[in-house]
C-alpha cells in the first residue's frame, strides 16, 4: 500500500509522495503548470514517525501546512492568469516581510481555518446542546446529542459548499486524485484510459479521516462532565489532539487492511466521499496523473508504509 496522498485544488491537483510534492494546475490555455518542492516533514524533524497517535498530531499538522500551500499557489497562479493587480495590503506585506511573507500567510491561514473549524464544529455543538442540561442529566446522552449535532452541522456545511460551481470542480479534481491513486496503488500504467475506471472513492481520503474524528470524540468527550462549561470547552480542546492522533491510526490502519471490519467503519467516510468527491473528466485525470508522476521515485520502498 503506498503512503503517497495528495488533495484537490483550484483547477489542480497536490500529490505528496515520501521526497517530493508536486501540484499541477490546468491553465486557461489548456497547458499544465507544475510546482515541485522538497517535503519538509515535522513527523520526521521531530523524530515522531514511530510514536502512535503522537505522529498523528503531527502528521494532521502536516497535511494542513502542504494543503494550505499547494491552495495558495494554484489561487495565485489563477490571479495571475486573471490579471489581478496585486493592492495594497499585499504590497506592504511584501515590503515589511520580504521572502518570509509566505510562511506567515500560509501559518496565518492554518491559525484561521483551525479557529473556525474548533468554533463551528465542536464549540458550537457544545453551546446548543448546553441548553438541554437543565432537561438531561446523563453525561453519556447529552455527549451523544452533542456528536449528533456536530455531525448534522458538518454535513449542512458540505453540502452547502458542494452547491458552488467552483467548489463542483475541485470535488471533481478530488475524484482524479483519488482514481489516480488507486490506480499507481494497483500496479497500472498510469494513463487516462486506466485511472478513469477506478473508484473515486478512497479509505485514506481526508473527508473519512474528519468522519473519524467525529466518531471519536463523542467517545472521549463523554468522559468529561458538563457541570462547568468552560471547563468542558476547555478539555474537549485538550483531547483534541488525541482524537486527531487517534484517528489518524485508524484512518491508517483502514488504509492497509481489507477485513471487514475495516469495511464497516469506513463505510460512513465512503458515503461522504461520494458529496466531496465528483466523476472528474479526462483533463482533470491528465493534472492529477501530472502530479502524481513527478513525486514517484525510483525507490519503491520509501512509498510503502
Amino acid at each position: 500500500m503506498t503512503s503517497i496522498g495528495g488533495s484537490a485544488v483550484m483547477e489542480g491537483v497536490m500529490m505528496r509522495g515520501p521526497k517530493e510534492i508536486a501540484t499541477a494546475v490546468r491553465k486557461s490555455d489548456g497547458e499544465i503548470e507544475l510546482d515541485k518542492r522538497a517535503v519538509s516533514s515535522l513527523v520526521t524533524k521531530y523524530h515522531v514517525n514511530k510514536i502512535p497517535v503522537i505522529r498523528g498530531v503531527f502528521s494532521f499538522f502536516d497535511s494542513m501546512i502542504c494543503s494550505i500551500r499547494a491552495l495558495m499557489w494554484s489561487a495565485e497562479f489563477v490571479d495571475l492568469e486573471d490579471e489581478t493587480s496585486e493592492s495594497k495590503f499585499d504590497k506592504w506585506l511584501s515590503d515589511k516581510f520580504g521572502d518570509k511573507v509566505k510562511d506567515i500567510v500560509i501559518y496565518f491561514s492554518l491559525f484561521v481555518a483551525m479557529i473556525f473549524s474548533i468554533g463551528l464544529f465542536f464549540i458550537l455543538p457544545n453551546i446548543i446542546t448546553g441548553f438541554l442540561s437543565g432537561f438531561i442529566k446523563s453525561n453519556l446522552l447529552k455527549t451523544l446529542i452533542e456528536g449528533i449535532v456536530r455531525i448534522a452541522i458538518f454535513l449542512g456545511y458540505v453540502l452547502a459548499i458542494s452547491q458552488m460551481e467552483d467548489i463542483k470542480r475541485v470535488f471533481q479534481y478530488h475524484g482524479a486524485e483519488h482514481k489516480t491513486i488507486f490506480c499507481y496503488e494497483a500496479g497500472l500504467d498510469l494513463t487516462v484510459e486506466n485511472a478513469r475506471n477506478m473508484s473515486r472513492l478512497h479509505p485514506r481520503c481526508g473527508t473519512s479521516f474528519l468522519v473519524f474524528v467525529m466518531v471519536i470524540s463523542i467517545v472521549l468527550f463523554s468522559f468529561i462532565s458538563w457541570d462547568n462549561m468552560w471547563t468542558r470547552l476547555g478539555m474537549r480542546l485538550l483531547l483534541l489532539p488525541v482524537v486527531a492522533g487517534i484517528s489518524y491510526e485508524i484512518i491508517r490502519w483502514a488504509g492497509k487492511s481489507k477485513s471487514k471490519v475495516v469495511c464497516i467503519i469506513s463505510r460512513p467516510g465512503m458515503w461522504l466521499q461520494k458529496i466531496t468527491t465528483r466523476e472528474p473528466d479526462d483533463s482533470q485525470l491528465e493534472v492529477a496523473i501530472t502530479a502524481m508522476k513527478a513525486v514517484l521515485t525510483d525507490n519503491k520502498e520509501d512509498d510503502k508504509w
